[in-house]
This record gives C-alpha cells, structure tokens and sequence, in this order.
C-alpha cells in the first residue's frame, strides 16, 4: 500500500507525521522502524499518528512510534508538530485543541507568531508513578527535590526523576557539550532501576531562566530536542531551587520556552513546528 505523509520538526527533532483519519493505518513496529530509517527509509525521531477520537469531549487521538518501532505515551515537540499538522491540513479551524494520548489529554495552541504552545498537564513527581523503583535508596534532598544516587558503570550519579507522561531522569552537568550523554544515556535509560527504561536528561544551567540541555531518549537514541525532556529538565531545576519559570532551554536543534508555577500545575512548553515536506511512500 502507499502511504501519504508529512515530514515535520520542532527544534530539530523530526518526526513523520501520518493522516490515520482519511487514509487506512495499520502498520507493524518493523513497518515504523523501517519507515523512520535515515538510510532505507524516510527517517525520523518519532512516527506521529493523527487518528480521530476514541474518549468523548476531545479532538484527536494522537499515538508515537519511536524509530525502533516500539510505541511510547508522549512526545511534547511531536503534539506541536500535531497542532500544526491537523491545523494546516485543514483537519481543525481551532486555534486550541485537545488530543488524547496514551497517558492522558494534552492541549495544543496555535499562537499568532507561528508557535505552538502546549499544556503538558502536571508533572508526576512520586517516584512510583515515573516508575522509578527507589527502594533501598538515600535519597539527598536540594530545596523542594529529592535526588536520587544512580549506579553507571563505576560512577555515581544524582538524577531527578520526573514523569511527563513519560518517564524522565535529569542530571545537572557543568557543561553539555562535554557530558557523557553517548555513554552514560543508554546506560540510564535501560538502568533496572527504570522498569519502563527512562529518558536521560543532561541540564547545564547557564542562570535562572536559561539552560543548556541534552536528552539520550528512550527508543530513539540522543535527539536534537526532547519537548518532555525540556519540560522534565525545567520542572527539576525549579524544585531543586536552580531555575526561575519561565525558563529558555537551549537544544541543539533550537530554543524551548518552558512555564511551570509549581507542584499540582501543569508545565507549558512552547516552540516551533515547521514542516520540511511531503510525500507518498510504499509500505
């Protein structure tokens, strides 16, 4: 069959952008992670799948393929580029949408400068609901946070762990470019102590409301940026008393803005959705 399809980014992180309302999608995991191959494929970070409602008082249904096939709860730079998609393909005259995941509902917005704004809906923070399985551990405490000590490899480190419906494990380093992020990510993301595996986040805080950031990202390897990784990064660096909302964060692949006004509210992460082109390809 041939399937239609947009390739999309937000900040460098790309995405294959997929129309499951007006076109029959049912693909395996080898079929995803053949299409989002850099060499024998289309490539892609993520696989994005438009599909129409199945829960009552929502818009869309919206599923992510990592590029190794498996599917995940959340991408935040991928319900940006879902906002612009459903928005430029005609699929919604809404400026404000409200699209359903595997973990609950976010709330894309169109903003006048082009932008995408998103309500990520409030962090979880118990470290049973990341998963995060902290028995046994010591926990050091900094301002509102508890960081916990990781075992890689013969090193110790302290990470947060935040979910933003998808499990995160942020460490503050002194400087990105030099971080570990190639060694030290797979090793955090498929620690035992993250039954779900997790996504690394590498934070270098540059002052209150600017940090530096690198995500090693479960299923896909380090990405150019990481939208729940940057809002996770953020709602740490708050709570350890390091940060000021809002904060700019610095990817290498462009500029987030994230807002959180604290614990029990919901973390706005804003930035661009741009798409590259489109296309037809045979599946």
């Amino acid at each position: 069959m041939k399937l239609k399809f947009t390739k999309m980014h937000g900040a460098g992180n790309d995405f294959i952008v997929v129309d499951a309302i007006h076109q029959d999608v049912n693909l395996s995991a080898e079929q995803w992670r053949k299409l989002a191959d850099r060499r024998f494929g289309i490539g892609a970070d993520q696989i994005l799948v438009v599909e129409r409602p199945v829960t009552d008082g929502v818009d869309f249904r919206y599923r992510i393929f990592n590029n190794d096939g498996g599917e995940v709860e959340q991408c935040g730079n991928g319900a940006r580029a879902f906002a612009r998609f459903v928005s430029d393909k005609g699929l919604s005259t809404e400026s404000s949408i409200r699209v359903e995941t595997m973990k609950g509902v976010i709330a894309p917005r169109l903003e006048l400068d082009g932008s995408v704004t998103v309500d990520m809906g409030a962090p979880r923070l118990d470290p049973a609901e990341v998963p995060f399985d902290s028995a046994g551990l010591d926990g050091r405490i900094e301002g509102g946070d508890t960081n916990w000590p990781l075992p890689v490899g013969e090193q110790l480190v302290f990470v947060s762990v935040v979910s933003m419906g998808n499990p995160h494990a942020v460490q503050v380093v002194d400087d990105v470019d030099t971080a570990p992020v190639e060694t030290m990510g797979p090793a955090i993301e498929t620690h035992p102590r993250f039954p779900k595996k997790v996504n690394a986040g590498f934070m270098q805080v540059v002052d209150r409301r600017h940090v530096k950031l690198r995500v090693f990202e479960r299923g896909a390897g380090e990405t150019l940026a990481c939208g729940t990784g940057a809002c996770a990064a953020v709602v740490a660096g708050i709570r350890r008393g390091l940060l000021d909302s809002p904060v700019r964060v610095s990817a290498r692949g462009g500029e987030l803005s994230i807002a959180w006004a604290g614990p029990g509210e919901p973390v706005y992460l804003s930035g661009p959705a741009v798409t590259v082109f489109e296309g037809e390809v045979e599946v």
